[in-house]
């Protein structure tokens, strides 16, 4: 750019982001983003930290597994024999009930 005058000299920019300045003292600088939806885990353990905790989640959730596996098994086993009981007490009744039969059928001929 000239003028009658000569050229006109360039206006330095002060450095800073991209060249512009806001003008306002009191506002920070901007710094790059901070993850804070990060579990706390992954921003701060190491990578084996993370795994040994997975395993022992896996463990503790293997435990409880066979716990309750053998919880289901003993009211299944318990089940079974308040069944057998009952089919067994049928039994009974029933053989009772064809006694009582042919006893009446002796008297009566």
């Amino acid at each position: 750019m000239t003028t009658e005058a000569g050229p006109v000299p360039a206006v330095e920019l002060r450095a800073s982001t991209n060249g512009r300045v806001s003008g306002k003292n009191w506002k920070p600088k901007k710094t790059a983003t901070r993850r804070s939806h990060l579990p706390d885990g992954v921003k701060a353990k190491s990578w084996e930290d993370r795994m040994e905790k997975t395993k022992k989640e896996k463990a503790i959730k293997k435990l409880q597994l066979e716990m309750k596996e053998e919880k289901q098994a003993e009211i299944t086993r318990r089940k079974e024999i308040t069944a057998a009981r009952k089919k067994a007490a049928q039994e009974r009744q029933e053989f009772e009930e064809m006694r009582a039969k042919v006893r009446f059928l002796f008297f009566v001929i």
